[in-house]
C-alpha cells in the first residue's frame, strides 16, 4: 500500500478550520458569543501558520524503492 505524505500545512488548517466552524455554529446557536474580530484573527493567523510550515524545510523519510529481483 502507498504511504501518504505527512502534511503538516493542512494538519494546522484542519485545525483552524475546525475550530471556526465550532466557534460559528456555537454562536449561531446561541451558546457562546463569538468575537468576531478574534474569530478573524485566527483565520489570518492560521494562514500565516500554514504558509510557513508549508515552505519550511523538512527532513524527508526516504523509504528504500522495492528491490527488483534479479535472475542469478
Amino acid at each position: 500500500m502507498k504511504r501518504h505524505p505527512f502534511e503538516p500545512a493542512r494538519l494546522i488548517m484542519g485545525l483552524i478550520a475546525l475550530t471556526l466552524g465550532t466557534s460559528y455554529g456555537l454562536d449561531t446557536l446561541g451558546l457562546w458569543h463569538a468575537p468576531t474580530p478574534w474569530l478573524l484573527l485566527t483565520l489570518a493567523t492560521g494562514l500565516l501558520l500554514s504558509a510557513i510550515t508549508a515552505f519550511w524545510p523538512t527532513p524527508r523519510r526516504q523509504h528504500p524503492d522495492i528491490p527488483s529481483t534479479t535472475d542469478s
